[in-house]
């Protein structure tokens, strides 16, 4: 996943344009940068390797130095941008998110005419950015050629692109991943996440629709391209990916997150309506606490907690939040180090206790398994799991949600191969046989004392949006919920 910001404004825009950038540092670990445009001075544009620096570190001198009244920003987890373009177009940046599943055949495509090239990245990749890019020269104006890009790649890609006069941003086809704009009274800007804005005093203005394309200026944000009709919005940001305090479609992550808790307390028959009457009644609970693991697991643990009358404790603490986000990392070793290191636990809150640990998901499993070992190994009594969203079970076809060189990496089809029947679909039935052994066998292989995961229509209700308008890929392999 990328994060990005955008800023048209009256003045120098560049301060804004930092810290609407570093608003974005939870959804990529390696690369970031910032291109800036003004009258005086032309194009200006830095990018730095983030791996082991926090953006606003890398980029402090960069918020001195750099000018400009329009300005673009990015954090990435691979590729280098944004990038900036000469072309028929005249000169332009441009940054994208998303992902090409037929770069191939788009490279045919732009190769077809015998003069283009392109850079290979390390690693003998093309800059998905550039390739967009090439996409975009192939027609005669901007809007043209970024509706061209949208029709012909498969996949997801959002696509901002930087002009002296100001910038056009475009929502995906089918609106996978969100673009939000905001108004001050001298600017107006584009942002991934909603609330990267408030703090710089701007106002929500609305959400792009799927595939709808603006063009922004200090004055205005004009529709270039009507929205679509179909929507497929990545369900995994309420869960997991978007930051606490943002929202998607007017819905909050935050309190979707207290839902999705509230509603496995249901599934586990200990939800009641009156919590307090619960703990007067001294109802025998069958955990003595619950724990969230920090940060996204929180408010479910906090939902969980309120639904049921069972205390939320804060047993596991996150030291720092610069660390990495460990599935992240391409080098296993270093996924287990971090996800060891980063959590600190609180011993007088495990020791001797039943404990319920909630998680926003499984993925590997390696993070939760050691969490489990370590908690077994301050004391605790028994531990208990739950997942906030079902088993994940097919890689991502429109994020960048995990590199993994092979499905085989999700635990859930590490556990469905030894079981000997590798057709994932018949295990995403909640209610069948084969999906209790597949989730029993991760019990057994991850040491918890139960296990279960959030169902699908539960997690679809806890979001509000309904189905046909959510991506749930990854759950069900389907691309389109009807």
């Amino acid at each position: 996943m990328s994060g990005f910001f955008g800023i048209a404004a009256k003045t120098n825009c560049v301060l804004d344009l930092f810290f609407g950038t570093d608003y974005h540092s939870h959804l990529g670990t390696r690369r970031a940068g910032m291109a800036v445009y003004s009258a005086e001075k032309g194009y200006d544009r830095a990018i730095h390797n983030i791996e082991n620096t926090p953006f606003r570190t890398k980029f402090e001198r960069e918020a001195i130095t750099m000018e400009g009244n329009i300005g673009i920003g990015c954090i990435s987890d691979y590729e280098p941008q944004p990038l900036i373009i000469r072309s028929h177009h005249g000169t332009y940046a441009i940054m994208t998110v998303g992902r090409i599943n037929n770069a191939a055949a788009v490279t045919d495509i732009i190769f077809a005419d015998g003069r283009s090239h392109f850079l290979e990245m390390s690693g003998g990749g093309i800059n998905p950015s550039e390739m967009v890019a090439a996409i975009i020269n192939q027609k005669d104006g901007i809007v043209e050629g970024i509706s061209y890009a949208q029709t012909i790649i498969e996949g997801s890609m959002t696509i901002v692109v930087m002009t002296e006069e100001g910038i056009y941003a475009a929502r995906d086809r089918y609106g996978r991943t969100p673009v939000s704009i905001g108004r001050r009274h001298d600017s107006y800007c584009i942002s991934f996440e909603s609330f990267a804005y408030l703090n710089l005093g701007f106002v929500a203005e609305r959400e792009l629709g799927p595939g709808e394309i603006v063009f922004i200026t200090a004055e205005e944000a004009r529709t270039m391209s009507p929205p679509g009709q179909d929507m497929q919005i990545c369900a995994f940001l309420w869960i997991y990916y978007g930051y606490s305090s943002s929202s998607y479609e007017g819905i909050g992550v935050e309190e979707t997150r207290y839902r999705c808790g509230c509603l496995l307390a249901e599934h586990d028959g200990v939800a009641y309506n009156n919590a307090a009457y619960v703990k007067a009644a001294n109802y025998n609970l069958p955990f003595d606490n619950v724990i969230g693991v920090p940060d996204s697991g929180v408010a479910h643990a906090i939902g969980y907690s309120n639904a049921s009358g069972i205390p939320f404790s804060r047993a596991l603490i996150k030291y720092t939040p610069t660390w990495p986000r460990s599935f992240l990392s391409a080098v296993a070793n270093e996924r287990y180090l971090i996800a060891k290191m980063k959590l600190i636990p609180v011993r007088d809150l495990i020791r001797n206790k039943k404990l319920l640990i909630i998680d926003d998901s499984i993925v590997r499993g390696t993070q939760l398994k050691e969490t489990t070992e370590f908690l077994k190994s301050m004391g605790a009594k028994e531990i208990h799991a739950r997942a906030a969203c079902p088993p994940l079970l097919y890689s991502c076809k429109f994020h960048n949600f995990s590199r993994s060189d092979s499905v085989m990496d999700l635990i859930s089809r590490q556990v469905i191969h030894e079981m000997g029947n590798d057709e994932a679909g018949v295990y995403t039935d909640p209610d069948s046989e084969c999906h209790r052994e597949m989730v029993d066998r991760i019990r057994l292989r991850m040491g918890f004392d139960s296990l279960s995961y959030q169902r699908l229509d539960d997690m679809v209700a806890a979001i509000g949006l309904g189905k046909e308008k959510l991506c749930t890929y990854c759950w069900t392999g389907c691309e389109k919920q009807r």
